[in-house]
C-alpha cells in the first residue's frame, strides 16, 4: 500500500486505536511526511516526554478524566514516536518493547503466574525488589543506588537513595535522630559555616525525614510551592505588600493558638 492509500485508510476510518496512532506516526515520518516529525531524533524531542509526564501528573492531581485522557494520549505518542525511530534503525518497534513489558510483568509477579505465595504488600514488593536486582545482574546494594537515573528530580533522587540505603540495613532507627542532626547543621549554618556542602547536608537529611515520616518529598515540597503561592496571594490582594515580612510569607502560623 502506498503512502497516499495508507492516508486515505486513515482518513476513512471514525475511531482510531494504538496502532491507528503508530500509523500516523509512521506515515509523519515518511520521506512524503512532516518536514518537521521526520527530522527528531530521541535528543530532540528528549524533553517533550517529561514535559508530558508532569502534564499526566497534572492531570490527575485536578481529578479531570477528560483531561487525563488527553494527557495519556500525548505520552503515548511519545512512546510511539521514541519507537519509530528506533524501528527505522533496525533495532526494535512497538510490539518489541510491549513484548519485552509482558514479560517483565509476568516475571516479577511470580505470585500470580507462579506458585510464589506473596498475599501482603510488603511480601510482593520485596519478590519485586529481588527479582528485579537479578534481572538487572546488580551484585550490591551500591549498584541499585547508581541505578537511580540522575536526571530525577534532585529531591525524589535523594528519597530513593536513602530508601535503597535504608534496604542495606543503613538508617536512623526514629526521626528524632534525623531532627537531632538537622539541628547540628543548623547551629553549624549559624556559626558561619554555611557552604553549599552544608546547605545540602540539611537538604539531604529533610528528604531523611520526609521518608521517616511517610510521605514524599518531591510531592510535600509541591505542595508548600502551592502554598507559597496563596499565601503571596493573600498578601498582595490586602494592599499589604510593601510591608510583608518574609517571615510572614514562609512561615505557617499554627492554628492551634489559646484565645
Amino acid at each position: 500500500m502506498d503512502i497516499n492509500e495508507r492516508k486515505r485508510a486513515i482518513l476513512a476510518k471514525e475511531s482510531y486505536n494504538v496502532y491507528d496512532l503508530a500509523e500516523i506516526v509512521k506515515i509523519l515520518r515518511s520521506p512524503e511526511g512532516c518536514p518537521w516529525d521526520k527530522v527528531q531524533t530521541h535528543q530532540t524531542i528528549r524533553k517533550d516526554m517529561l514535559e508530558e509526564v508532569y502534564e499526566v501528573m497534572e492531570a490527575i492531581d485536578c481529578d479531570e478524566p477528560a483531561m487525563l485522557r488527553e494527557e495519556l494520549g500525548d505520552v503515548l505518542l511519545q512512546v510511539l514516536f521514541h519507537c519509530d525511530i528506533e524501528a527505522d534503525r533496525g533495532n526494535f518497534d512497538l510490539d518489541d518493547a510491549a513484548d519485552e513489558v509482558c514479560k517483565k510483568l509476568i516475571v516479577r509477579h511470580p505470585h500470580v503466574f507462579g506458585d510464589v505465595q506473596a498475599d501482603t504488600v510488603d511480601k510482593v514488593l520485596t519478590n519485586w525488589d529481588a527479582i528485579k536486582k537479578d534481572e538487572k545482574h546488580q551484585e550490591s546494594y551500591t549498584d541499585t543506588m547508581n541505578s537511580v537515573p540522575k536526571v530525577f528530580p534532585a529531591l525524589m533522587r535523594a528519597q530513593k537513595l536513602t530508601k535503597r540505603a535504608s534496604r542495606a540495613g543503613v538508617d536512623f532507627e526514629t526521626t528524632n535522630e534525623v531532627i537531632s542532626l538537622i539541628r547540628e547543621k543548623l547551629d553549624e549554618l549559624q556559626s558561619g559555616k554555611s557552604s553549599p556542602e552544608e546547605i545540602g547536608d540539611l537538604l539531604l537529611l529533610c528528604t531523611v525525614l520526609a521518608r521517616l515520616s511517610g510521605v514524599d518529598s518531591e510531592e510535600l515540597l509541591g505542595y508548600e510551592c502551592d502554598a507559597l503561592i496563596k499565601r503571596f496571594e493573600q498578601i498582595e490582594a490586602s494592599g499589604r505588600l510593601t510591608d510583608a515580612s518574609a517571615r510572614e510569607l514562609y512561615y505557617k502560623e499554627s492554628d492551634n493558638t489559646e484565645d
